[in-house]
């Protein structure tokens, strides 16, 4: 037997995401970035230059290593772009307030600002003792108070946040782990932590969908004008056909701009809303809690991006029905004009036969009159004696038998050539 080729890649894909076990205390710097495709080799080459030998995941989109003896990382690659996470053990609270008072973890948060990308979301995480460790900890730092965000999660942690951007671009979260196991505890910050980077990426989605609303109202007032114009009878049926398709285009293209990125706000959506269900939010008393952050906050967001793609489905499925009514009404004007024209086709055929039959007579007549004129140019050779009558007098009795003979002849001739055209 052979082990599959992707075999050792399948089996590290459920070992990853994870975070070595955190010491209390301990300073947690992340950064979720967007990277292009051009970037990646870039990317990496810097990452393995400081990744340990031994890769224990057994997956090259999963890299852990030491950027000096102080500070120790892991990077993820993701399908748009990857995470880096710092974790510092000897930093204290001093250098958490201040990072450049601590030269280990400046230091890396300097190599790390070298790495290629765009950042997505960047949060600097203090992991604390206990509530009151961290109690001290917010007499020092410049919270917004009345946007404070505090609960506590499965296990006893304790977490606060104002979710706001510092003027270091850093968001600040602290964390109250108060006795809870440390694999416990790593688990929950870094679901904690995976909440926030997928709300983020989820949240990329509004302002593109927010821009393509204009657009969705040019293209019912459009739509709405069509309507009108196809109950006028005096519009040009091919011209508002050649009208809808444009606006079935515009509206295909307006998809197509925006479906990758609706389709991943709504995955990252979903996968916020299990993780916000996993961390086990419990409310505390005088603070907003997490659900009620995101709630507010977020899931309008979400119901926003959704409505956008929805719109769209309903605009291309009305499009689509004014374009079949119009093509049904075409098609009908085309089946009576066909309808007209076998009419007239069908009068126009029994004209025919009716000139063809009196031409027939007529032919009938005059070959008649030709045969009985080389008659009677036959019979002046004759003595007049020679028949007891008259030449005249029998052209005269010929005249009659004669048509009807001619007349028969041709109408015999005729049905055997029908005949023989219906066999061929």
């Amino acid at each position: 037997m052979r082990d599959h080729e992707l075999r050792s890649r399948a089996v590290g894909e459920m070992h990853l995401r994870r975070w070595p076990l955190l010491p209390v205390p301990c300073h947690i710097v992340q950064w979720a970035l967007s990277v292009e495709d051009a970037e990646r080799a870039e990317e990496l080459s810097l990452i393995e230059a400081l990744t340990a030998t031994h890769d224990s995941v057994g997956n090259p989109t999963h890299r852990e290593g030491h950027v000096n003896e102080h500070v120790s990382f892991t990077w993820e690659r993701q399908s748009e772009g990857s995470s880096l996470t710092l974790f510092c053990s000897s930093c204290d609270e001093p250098g958490f307030l201040d990072p450049h008072s601590h030269p280990p973890l400046a230091a890396a948060i300097a190599w790390a600002n070298t790495l290629p990308g765009r950042v997505v979301r960047s949060t600097r995480v203090w992991l604390g003792e206990d509530d009151a460790a961290i109690e001290r900890l917010l007499e020092r730092h410049s919270f917004n108070r009345d946007e404070l965000v505090s609960s506590r999660l499965a296990g006893g942690i304790r977490i606060w946040s104002d979710f706001r951007l510092k003027d270091d671009g850093f968001g600040r979260l602290l964390v109250a782990a108060n006795g809870i196991d440390r694999r416990d505890l790593t688990r929950q910050i870094q679901r904690l932590q995976e909440l926030g980077n997928y709300r983020n990426k989820a949240l990329l989605g509004l302002p593109i969908a927010r821009e393509c609303w204009p657009k969705l109202d040019a293209a019912e007032d459009r739509l709405r004008e069509f309507s009108n114009r196809i109950a006028d009878s005096d519009a040009r049926d091919d011209s508002l056909l050649e009208e809808l398709s444009g606006l079935a285009l515009d509206l295909a293209s307006v998809s197509t701009a925006i479906s990758f990125r609706m389709d991943a706000t709504r995955a990252y959506g979903q996968i916020v809303e299990e993780r916000l269900e996993q961390l086990g939010v419990e409310p505390v008393e005088g603070y907003a809690s997490l659900v009620d952050f995101t709630q507010r906050r977020f899931r309008p967001a979400m119901n926003t991006c959704r409505a956008t793609t929805e719109r769209i489905e309903r605009i291309a499925h009305r499009t689509e029905q004014l374009a079949s009514l119009l093509r049904a009404r075409i098609d009908t004007r085309i089946e009576n004009q066909n309808a007209e024209l076998l009419r007239s086709m069908e009068q126009s055929i029994t004209m025919q036969a009716r000139l063809q039959q009196l031409v027939e007579g007529l032919s009938a007549v005059a070959l008649s009159y030709y045969v009985l004129g080389l008659l009677k140019y036959a019979l002046y050779a004759l003595p007049d004696t020679a028949l007891g009558v008259s030449d005249e007098f029998i052209v005269g009795l010929l005249v009659v038998p004669m048509v009807l003979g001619v007349w028969w002849t041709m109408h015999l001739l005729k049905s055997r050539l029908m005949k023989t055209s219906r066999q061929q």
